[in-house]
């Protein structure tokens, strides 16, 4: 059985979207703070990012008590990406900047305050459902295929060679044995548009690509394990990026949310480009952290979690588990236990994960899990194996 899962550097147009919009949001977290911002008076954003050919739209709505230079932080995050010449596809010094940035709607506003809201509680920002997944196959508690394309990205991202420009992507697929359990990586492909200003011989590129490839890889390498590089015969960083394809904020979640592993589904919409009274942002940790915390405790070695949630209400309308057939206890008693110990309300999951941290959101464009984040401590075993009766 090959399983396969997919993830793209930061350099991806698409990633460059979310980055761009992440970084505006940590920015205006960053001068909210210097003011004085609790949870009661933070910013509420959604943004939306377009990258085109030699030019970026951001639009959206914001509510914040201060000034952030749109443009100038726009600039300064595709430059810190490698994009600093159009030989690469795009560049930030010279790029077109269009501010469509309107205020949030007071309707929605009034949803996501404890002072204005029907409920007197700070509210889901909209209505959603949202999944977390976890499994045991890797440290992490992450699919194996997941956890080995994100390496290879990072590792391409760390290279010191000036050949691989900041645009690329990625696929690795791994033999599983009949039991479910990984037994070898069987392929990988790796795609990455090549800066032909440093190339002396192109014979050797893409021996260089596989040396980084299986390298990160390690293990579960072996002779047999296949290598594709570039299988069109050719990628210029010229016509990478947003000068051949568009980049959009949202539009790489599957990648982002567990790499398309079966039985890890994605729902709700982009995750990075909002505030975390948006439950499609911080119900991705709280759904996550609840699913690494069930494995972590062995009630499951595998399992799903589902929450949904109606907007300008905290508390989820559902709670869901599945832990397809490996749990310990019946998958709707994990429900009930699940939605008793953690606390799935906007204000609990942006307390807990700390997500009004600006330097968060300079992070999670780049990777969603795999961090040394709050949503990623497996500090609730305990708890739920005492309620577990195990």
């Amino acid at each position: 059985m090959l399983i396969t899962s997919e993830a793209v550097k930061v350099g991806h147009p698409d990633i460059v979207a979310d980055t761009i919009a992440a970084h505006i949001i940590a920015r205006i977290l960053e001068e909210e703070s210097k003011i004085g911002m609790d949870i009661n008076t933070m910013p509420h954003c959604g943004l939306e990012v377009f990258l085109g050919k030699g030019f970026c739209i951001v639009g959206g709505e914001v509510s914040t008590r201060i000034y952030v230079n749109i443009e100038k932080s726009i600039r300064q995050t595709i430059l810190s990406l490698g994009y600093t010449d159009a030989a690469l596809g795009l560049n930030g010094h010279s790029m077109g900047v269009f501010n469509a940035i309107i205020p949030q709607s007071p309707d929605i506003n009034i949803g996501t305050r404890s002072d204005l809201g029907k409920y007197k509680e700070i509210g889901a920002g909209d209505q959603g459902i949202m999944y977390g997944f976890a499994a045991d196959e890797t440290p992490e508690l992450l699919p194996l295929t997941f956890v080995l394309a994100n390496k290879m990205m990072r590792a391409f991202e760390a290279s010191k060679d000036p050949i691989f420009a900041p645009d690329g992507k990625g696929q690795v697929t791994v033999e599983y044995d009949s039991e479910g359990r990984p037994k070898r990586l069987a392929k990988v492909l790796m795609s990455n548009a090549i800066d032909y200003r440093h190339v002396a011989e192109r014979d050797g590129i893409e021996g260089t690509a596989r040396m980084i490839a299986f390298d990160c890889l390690g293990e579960w390498v072996d002779n047999d394990t296949e290598f594709l590089f570039n299988p069109t015969g050719e990628w210029q960083a010229v016509h990478s990026c947003s000068a051949a394809d568009s980049g959009v904020t949202g539009r790489k979640l599957v990648c982002q949310l567990y790499g398309a592993y079966p039985g890890a589904q994605i729902g709700g919409g982009a995750v990075v480009n909002k505030t975390p009274e948006k439950v499609d942002c911080s119900a991705v940790f709280g759904t996550r952290y609840a699913a690494k915390n069930i494995v972590a405790a062995g009630l499951a070695s595998k399992v799903s979690v589902q929450l949904a949630y109606a907007i300008g209400v905290a508390r989820p309308m559902s709670v869901y588990v599945n832990t397809f057939g490996t749990g310990t206890i019946p998958d709707e008693k994990l429900a009930a236990l699940v939605e008793q110990v953690f606390d799935f309300t906007p204000r609990g999951m942006i307390e807990k994960f700390g997500l009004l941290d600006g330097e968060v959101y300079r992070r999670i464009a780049r990777n969603l899990f795999m961090d040394d984040y709050e949503w990623e401590k497996t500090d609730m075993v305990d708890v739920l194996k005492t309620e577990a009766g195990k």
